[in-house]
């Protein structure tokens, strides 16, 4: 696919960065690359437990290993979720099997 200017001539990469910039400056918002907004929503979809190889097929990686490489920031914010609800579950499996636990413990 090839982005085209009203005219028919291909996009100069320039110029499309300068009309994001343009953007972002109306918006009232801080001048950032094209480029962060890849790594933004990556790490966004990856925080919001979307399957890795979902992510890395978005953002066309060949390899599940260069996603998770890049965006391994995320994997303890990730790993907290999941201990949080394996936790929240066994609470639940207790409580139903009428065991009393404390707060902090199982």
């Amino acid at each position: 696919m090839v982005a085209t200017t009203p005219v028919g001539t291909p996009v100069d990469p320039r110029n499309d960065y300068r009309q994001f910039q343009k953007l972002l400056a109306r918006a009232g918002l801080p001048s950032v690359r094209l480029h962060d907004l890849r790594h933004t929503a990556a790490s966004l979809l990856l925080a919001q437990n979307v399957p890795a190889r979902v992510v890395m097929e978005i953002l066309g990686h060949s390899q599940i290993a260069l996603t998770m490489n890049t965006y391994s920031h995320v994997a303890p914010e990730v790993s907290r979720e999941a201990a949080d609800r394996i936790a929240q579950m066994l609470r639940q499996i207790a409580d139903e099997d009428g065991n009393d636990h404390q707060e902090g413990g199982l």
